[in-house]
């Protein structure tokens, strides 16, 4: 085991559930990826990168602001947007009063692509999340799941 200075290290149970969290996860994303790809021919990154733009103001941000939003290096959102732009979903423009600042724009081709692929996600969402709780416990997980994305370092 590593030194870890003043910090403790994970009892057996809490690394257990940590794992636990993560094979969830890459297993749901999997999924989720596999029937977006299948139906609709979109990435879970690109589905992601539509809906961020799709609840912005004006349908745009800059990129920097979508890197964050969608947990992508910017360096990994400019080349998925370069992939977007190409097929007609987003477009990219110069930011109002800063010459070097880019940001990006949802197109109507992809606000529409984005809602026929919206049916395919969230049924998934309900079938393999949603329904594996019943409502306290969907609540609960929740509820731990803000705690977590608020949690200061």
């Amino acid at each position: 085991m590593p030194e870890t200075g003043s910090a403790r290290l994970p009892t057996r149970t809490e690394l257990g559930v940590w794992r636990s969290f993560l094979r969830a996860h890459a297993r749901l994303t999997r999924i989720l990826e596999a029937e977006l790809i299948a139906e609709q021919r979109l990435s879970l990154a690109a589905y992601d990168v539509l809906v961020q733009l799709a609840e912005a103001p004006l349908y745009r941000l800059r990129m920097t602001e979508l890197a964050d939003a969608v947990l992508l290096s910017r360096s990994g959102v400019t080349r998925l947007v370069d992939r977007l732009e190409r097929a007609g979903l987003v477009l990219r423009e110069r930011a109002d009063g800063d010459g070097r600042g880019v940001v990006a724009v949802l197109t109507q081709q992809g606000l529409d692509r984005l809602r026929t692929a919206s049916g395919t996600h969230l049924t998934g969402v309900v079938r393999h999340f949603a329904e594996v709780f019943d409502h306290s416990e969907l609540e609960a997980f929740g509820r731990t799941c803000d705690r977590l994305g608020t949690a200061e370092p």
